[in-house]
């Protein structure tokens, strides 16, 4: 029997309600294996150890009297820090929203609570999701679990180490152009990208409003679509919510890889993608098809241009977006503070955006900018349509897109921090879908030779991560389970 902290949420589902374990055993198994590895890891900005315990005394009440919680009873999740929760502060790993305790819940947070998930507390991450490491957070950086010295990714760093270190069964983080499965392929767990509006963004705050969308970590593929399930659907309070009912994917999960067509771009064999995950990619596509997959080269022309299209557009909705964050804050104080409004409001002003946060709004300001913004913005929008057309003429043809998730393994803390560009490119994969509107999974794919995670990165039709869900299932039975980090699994 493994770890607690190391269960499959399906298996914690049912130790709580057979009442072999309680809810409160499992929640305080969790927050005891936080208080031994996070000071070293850094994952959590907010541990609510005295929230987390009440509701599961409040779950342990409800299965006594006959009730069913829900379908993810008693299972502790955590959240990336971007996601506002009623009573729980939320910064999206800023100074300027330090301290903030909102009044209300994201939907996805309410989503999580009426399914009988228990809230252990908030995930560090690069600030207002701006980064590819965690280096970023504006309180300090998150590490890898497989290797201290290494970054987790980012900007939902702290939601896939969290998770790859066994200190919640479960995370949400949220992806615009990568920032779910770049971290989930560099600490070795399954992260998913829904289709853009599949999932509710109320009550996410914003970094690129056209892209960013919420998604499930979680150690196996299973666990990523039991989440799923829990948080699709349409919102009224989103207007970017697509009136499509939550998909059912339990079918998805058994149906294996045989009759399915991957296609491999072509534009995607790049120079500086490490020869260790490309053989990893190998391999993993060789098994699928040993499965019954088909694997063929396919073409996305314009696929090359995503990442200036992206540093063009994403910067420019940031730069709107931000602008609200003018010192005055919403909420209320921490309870119990002294504190004034008219002194935290000056504190805050000081306090200002970090240098990656300012970079990108300077240079999405100057992109829509007067006589810039033709030249700049409109053309990269235009790009981003001939990317959305090709990857539809490709699923004429193809059922999935494959490539790596990310060109390297987890890289060392401070190796790209002082040259952008070089960050940027850790989510050359990645960043088309969001341009797209695509659902995405990255899946572990092995281990480099100095025992790092690599991740494959599967790409589906628009509204379609039921195959997504087919393909990633079929990859982790034939692969077999992903190991734990070493380091941490025997503290």
């Amino acid at each position: 029997m493994t770890a607690l902290h190391y269960h499959p949420v399906a298996e914690l589902v049912r130790l709580v309600r057979s009442r072999e374990l309680s809810a409160r055993e499992v929640v305080a198994a969790h927050l005891a294996r936080v208080a031994a590895v996070d000071a070293r890891l850094g994952a959590f900005l907010h541990i609510d150890e005295s929230g987390a315990l009440r509701r599961a005394d409040e779950i342990d009440r409800e299965l006594a009297s006959g009730r069913d919680p829900g379908p993810l009873c008693g299972v502790p999740i955590a959240l990336k820090d971007i996601l506002v929760t009623r009573d729980i502060p939320t910064t999206a790993g800023s100074r300027i929203l330090a301290g903030w305790i909102p009044p209300y819940d994201a939907t996805v947070v309410e989503r999580l609570r009426a399914a009988g998930a228990v809230l252990l507390g908030k995930l560090n991450m690069d600030e207002f999701a701006m980064g590819s490491s965690t280096e970023n957070s504006a309180f300090f950086p998150c590490r890898n679990p497989w290797d201290l010295e290494r970054v987790p990714g980012g900007s939902s760093g702290g939601s896939a180490a969290a998770v790859a270190a066994g200190l919640c069964a479960a995370s949400l983080g949220t992806d615009t152009g990568g920032s779910i499965r770049q971290p989930a392929s560099l600490c070795g767990v399954v992260g998913l990208k829904p289709t853009y509006g599949r999932v509710s963004r109320w009550g996410v705050i914003a970094f690129a409003s056209s892209l960013d969308q919420v998604g499930p970590l979680a150690r196996s593929v299973a666990d990523a679509a039991l989440l799923f399930e829990v948080i699709a659907g349409f919102d009224p309070r989103d207007a970017t919510s697509i009136d499509e009912p939550a998909p059912r994917l339990s079918g998805a999960l058994t149906a294996g890889a045989r009759g399915l067509t991957i296609g491999r771009p072509r534009e995607y064999d790049l120079p500086g993608v490490d020869p260790e995950v490309t053989k990893a990619i190998d391999g993993a596509l060789a098994l699928l098809a040993d499965h019954g997959a088909r694997v063929r080269d396919i073409s996305l022309p314009n696929v090359g241009h995503a990442l200036p299209t992206y540093y063009l557009v994403a910067p420019a909705e940031a730069s709107s977006n931000l602008a609200r964050y003018d010192g005055v804050r919403y909420g209320r104080r921490p309870e119990g503070s002294s504190t004034s409004l008219l002194e935290m409001y000056r504190r805050t002003r000081g306090a200002g955006f970090g240098p990656e946060v300012k970079r990108r709004i300077m240079l999405g300001t100057f992109a829509l900018r007067s006589g810039y913004y033709d030249a700049y913005y409109k053309k990269a929008q235009q790009v981003r349509a001939l990317i959305a057309e090709d990857y539809r003429r490709a699923f004429q043809e193809v059922d999935l897109i494959a490539s790596p998730t990310s060109p390297t393994p987890a890289f060392q803390i401070g190796e790209k921090a002082s040259d952008p560009m070089a960050m940027y490119l850790a989510d050359v994969f990645t960043l088309s879908a969001n341009l797209a509107g695509l659902p995405g999974i990255s899946v572990p794919a092995g281990l480099s030779s100095s025992g790092l995670p690599i991740g494959l990165q599967l790409v589906g039709r628009p509204l379609d991560e039921a195959t997504l869900i087919r393909a990633a299932a079929a990859h982790e039975r034939a692969a077999g389970p992903a190991p734990h980090p070493p380091e941490l699994a025997a503290s």
